[in-house]
């Protein structure tokens, strides 16, 4: 006889039906919805919270390797954008074009478009091209670099098949935009940030990551070179989570970033671009969550603790809420991670269970219920997010490991998600299990299937090219040279050519 599965408070189970999971889990954890304008989302308080902590740390990283903010504008002349014709060519499918500068009122008092613009403005995409036109006025002599700006801001890219976070028509994020006087300089800057972002991935979010570089047809369009942070999610695809570009001379050329260098002469600079996005929250939930909702990383915890008074009557309530007050008081003195423990109380008229429920699946770290008895014990009652467990302790023992028990659940979310990676990485040497490790056994409703494959390949765009249309699967990165990722030559399975070292393919999203 079959046992009978665990009631979830999620539903589907991530088993069952992955996409439908994550929108469930947005949902309940009260992150995001989708907005009147298709394709776009509102980012609800829990989830906002989590994209400033995300802001918080990101920016103080950035300003720590010297860089500072500035803003540039949302529109972007068409002229500018065409200036370089692979830049253009990658983002004009997803271009949001202005064409008018206000409304009228038609004949039969509808609003129509009127007064058609000189010259089309592009909705930011990236900007690239508007920075470089404001560069190569900044920039005139080597004294003036470099320049390290980096910019918060929202772009838009017109993507017509949508998900909360992962992909939306508009959505928030950073991007970093600097000017070198040497190739050596820019290439340095472009490793210096990927490695901002993966330590941010890996000790911020809980998110393990590997570093690499993308092939030619990954780049970003007009770049000499794109390094990345690829991070597996719950599904065992890859998810993009970070790129950092080195630009070349490309964008210098055509927006005529030049300077004249210590010789007298004059020539282009070298640039680079970078940014992480409100994707990273997406992540975060595919990294993390389970079946009862999400789970969040204490270090971008919007809180990490939540008090749940217990009482059955108005004497009872007075006696429970000013013990919760001066336990929140006591919880609010500690500090973790450089910071005031972040802590309230939830006291609104609702069920125990359904309170509880609720900051389960928000993913709060810590949940801690306070009854008479608990008072009159001098005791709480703890429940832990992230293995659920749950246990009395007495109050002050609580308050004061309270700091180590949040980085034991930080460092816990970290060693799980390398294990989940390492579980479901392989290194595979033939075409044969290759095949046989991204074909799903269900074609129509695919099972959670593959993972990373590590294989040897011998560079050729056409081997890279039809794997992706047999099986939608792409080469990742190439990673960069680490303990990890030792350089190995081999022979490449598809074609039985000499390869340098392996890679990492995997499905992504």
């Amino acid at each position: 006889m079959c046992a009978k599965a665990a009631k979830t408070a999620i539903s589907p189970r991530r088993d069952e039906d992955y996409p439908e999971w994550y929108q469930q889990v947005v949902k309940a954890a009260d992150l995001a919805e989708n907005s009147p304008v298709r394709g776009c989302m509102v980012i609800k308080p829990w989830g906002y919270s989590l994209w400033e902590n995300i802001q918080r740390d990101l920016d103080a990283m950035f300003k720590a390797t010297g860089h500072v903010n500035a803003y540039f504008p949302l529109f972007i002349p068409k002229s500018f954008i065409e200036k370089e014709a692979e830049h253009v060519e990658g983002f004009a499918k997803e271009c949001a074009v202005v064409t008018h500068s206000r409304l009228a009122a038609d004949g039969s008092g509808r609003l129509v478009p009127a007064g058609e613009l000189e010259e089309p403005l592009i909705v930011r995409p990236t900007s690239e091209t508007i920075i470089g036109a404001t560069y190569s006025k900044w920039v005139q002599s080597y004294r003036d670099l470099p320049i390290l700006v980096n910019q918060w801001a929202n772009v838009v890219r017109w993507e017509m098949r949508t998900r909360l976070f992962l992909r939306t028509a508009e959505f928030l994020w950073q991007e970093g935009h600097t000017v070198h006087a040497t190739a050596e300089e820019a290439e340095a800057e472009t490793r210096k940030m990927l490695d901002v972002y993966a330590d941010f991935a890996e000790n911020y979010m809980a998110m393990p990551v590997i570093r690499g570089h993308k092939t030619a047809s990954e780049r970003f369009p007009g770049a000499v070179d794109t390094l990345c942070i690829e991070a597996m999610m719950q599904d065992r695809k890859a998810l993009q989570a970070g790129t950092s570009h080195f630009l070349g001379q490309n964008f210098a050329k055509s927006c005529n970033i030049q300077f004249q260098n210590e010789a007298g002469q004059l020539q282009h600079a070298w640039t680079t671009s970078w940014g992480v996005s409100t994707r990273l929250i997406g992540g975060m939930i595919m990294t993390h969550a389970d079946d009862d909702g999400m789970v969040v990383p204490p270090r971008l915890a919007p809180q990490h603790v939540v008090i749940l008074p217990i009482y059955r009557d108005p004497a009872q309530r007075a006696e429970v809420l000013a013990y919760c007050e001066s336990l929140k008081a006591e919880i609010a003195a500690q500090r973790f991670d450089g910071r005031p423990i972040l802590v309230s109380i939830d006291d609104r008229d609702l069920r125990g269970g359904e309170k509880t429920w609720g900051w389960i699946k928000k993913g709060i770290p810590l949940r801690v219920e306070v009854g008479a008895r608990d008072i009159a014990e001098g005791k709480v009652f703890v429940g832990r997010r992230d293995t659920g467990e749950k246990a009395a302790f007495p109050r002050a023992e609580f308050v004061a490991t309270l700091p180590r028990k949040l980085q034991e659940i930080q460092d816990n979310l970290l060693a799980r998600a390398k294990k989940f990676r390492a579980d479901n990485t392989r290194e595979i040497d033939t075409k044969e299990e290759f095949y046989e490790f991204f074909t799903p056994k269900n074609k129509e409703k695919p099972e959670v299937h593959g993972g990373f494959a590590l294989c040897h390949w011998n560079g050729s765009p056409e081997v890279e090219a039809q794997i992706k249309a047999d099986l939608n699967v792409t080469i990742r990165c190439v990673p960069l040279d680490d303990e990890a990722f030792p350089p190995t030559p081999g022979t490449c399975p598809f074609t039985g050519e000499p390869s340098a070292r392996r890679v990492v393919f995997a499905k992504s999203y």
